[in-house]
């Protein structure tokens, strides 16, 4: 910037101008020193140097401009006197920051200069204040020591804060997605419990038509033996109508008449009988169809209904995981899913957890391994790391059994290999809380494979490892309707 103004300003409308103008300081410098100007003088190209600056390069050369190579027009170049006054205007303003710096670095109640750092009050003050009672017990480190320290320790503090900053932005980056992975979640679920509604809606309707046609079939059946019975009354109604004919006509007859028909009368008369069960199991038998009848129904329809002591939470499982919909099976895919990056779920394995805690008590299930190749079984502590690579231990709060490799282990510190006689398909898992055992049976005759013992101090979770495309299945049981009578 070339300041070529000729007018006079006074020195304060100038200290104001260039405060509020925030001049650069690089536009009030000397090309040639690299300092701030004195007296400038003011070439004929606009061009601003200090006047000694000028003068030792024309010593040196023709007298021309040390930027533009212009020749000089004069051999005494005037003064700027605006660039001048800006330059005068700058050094005063620093001087007086300088004073103001200085004033501020002395003592307030003393008026020496700070020159210690109470690590107490965290501070500075005079050697004045050490001696104080407010100070005098007070550890102390001279302010360039205390400078170095509180800088490193504010560098720690804005390490910190940056690290939760950065942490916070990955949050907010992956708030949508979760938005939009809640909102697909709730489709998903509501759209599994409609269906599971809908199949328990067509046992319901079945049943239902079952029985009403039930009672249809037997109406009919009622009905036209009703139509028999009603027929059958009617030609005894005529049978008998004709007897009392004949009868009253004998009554008629004289006594030798009446005496030669006897017989034969009275045998009509004993074969017109009506037996008295006659109208016995006529109508329909609606206790049959009605008594305890949604008892009946809900037992029909457990037949349909299958019970999982564990299954799987979906929002544990790492994202290459694929589990069925009814949450009871798993296997690796080399694709992974969109889910989002919440705290529960494992982001560095191939695991997942079920759903449901494991507290006091006994607690069994049966897995289906099938062809799977490489898999984990068993338990694991509800605190376990989800963000970090641990083995599958006990110390790490771990207790399963492993195939891989073709080769069975107990998952103990180091493992201990398996000798298991057969292939194995189907693995019952039962865990003793109170007792502390947790135990591995082959499923097929019971067979005890390994056992864990060790006193457990949080909760547990089921725990599934695998890194093959082969599904491993939580088998349902059987569910019974028991009375308990009074």
């Amino acid at each position: 910037m070339s300041i070529n103004t000729g007018g006079l300003w006074s020195f304060s409308h100038l200290h104001g101008k260039l405060m509020n103008m925030s001049l650069p300081e690089e536009d009030l410098t000397c090309p040639v020193c690299c300092d701030i100007f004195t007296h400038p003088v003011l070439l004929s190209c606009s061009h601003s140097f200090c006047k000694e600056c000028l003068k030792r390069c024309w010593e040196t050369g023709q007298r021309e401009c040390p930027i533009c190579r212009k020749k000089a027009t004069k051999s005494t170049p005037p003064c700027n006197l605006a660039l001048k006054n800006l330059c005068e205007a700058l050094l005063q303003a620093r001087s007086q920051s300088s004073m103001q710096v200085e004033e501020k670095a002395k003592c307030d109640l003393h008026g020496e200069r700070m020159k210690l750092f109470c690590l107490v009050d965290k501070q500075p003050i005079c050697v004045v204040c050490q001696s104080s009672k407010q100070h005098k017990t007070h550890d102390c480190s001279p302010v360039e020591e205390a400078v170095l320290d509180c800088k490193d320790e504010l560098s720690l503090s804005l390490k910190s804060l940056q690290d939760k900053l950065d942490n916070l932005k990955r949050i907010h980056r992956t708030s949508a997605d979760l938005f939009n992975h809640i909102k697909n979640q709730a489709l998903e679920t509501q759209k599994q419990i409609k269906n599971q509604f809908e199949q328990l809606h067509q046992v319901l309707y079945e049943e239902e038509s079952a029985r009403l046609a039930a009672v249809r079939k037997e109406e009919d059946e009622k009905m036209a033996g009703m139509k028999d019975k009603i027929k059958e009354l009617s030609a005894e109604m005529l049978s008998i109508s004709e007897t009392i004919s004949v009868i009253q006509e004998d009554l008629k007859e004289d006594n030798m008449v009446l005496l030669e028909n006897f017989k034969a009368t009275q045998d009509r008369c004993n074969s017109t009988q009506l037996g008295s069960d006659y109208m016995c199991g006529g109508l329909i038998d609606v206790s049959k169809h009605l008594c305890n009848l949604k008892h009946r129904i809900w037992e029909k329809m457990l037949d349909h209904i299958e019970y999982t002591p564990v299954t799987l939470d979906p929002n544990t499982a790492h994202p290459r995981l694929i589990l069925s919909d009814d949450l009871t099976s798993l296997h690796y895919s080399k694709q992974p899913s969109c889910c989002p990056d919440n705290p529960e779920r494992f982001h560095i394995s191939a695991e997942v957890v079920g759903m449901s805690a494991l507290g006091s008590g006994s607690h069994r299930w049966v897995v289906e391994t099938g062809n799977n190749q490489d898999w984990l079984l068993g338990v694991a502590s509800v605190s376990i790391p989800r963000n970090a690579e641990v083995a599958a231990r006990p110390e790490n709060g771990f207790w399963t059994l492993c195939f891989r490799e073709s080769e069975f282990r107990a998952m103990t510190s180091p493992p201990t290999p398996l000798t298991v006689p057969r292939k194995l398909n189907q693995v019952k898992v039962q865990l003793d809380y109170d007792k502390g055992s947790v135990s591995f049976f082959d499923h097929a005759d019971d067979t005890l494979l390994f056992k864990f013992t060790h006193t457990f101090k949080e909760t547990l979770l089921p725990y599934f490892y695998t890194q093959s495309n082969s599904p491993i299945r939580i088998l349902p049981e059987k569910v019974f309707s028991t009375m308990l009578r009074q």
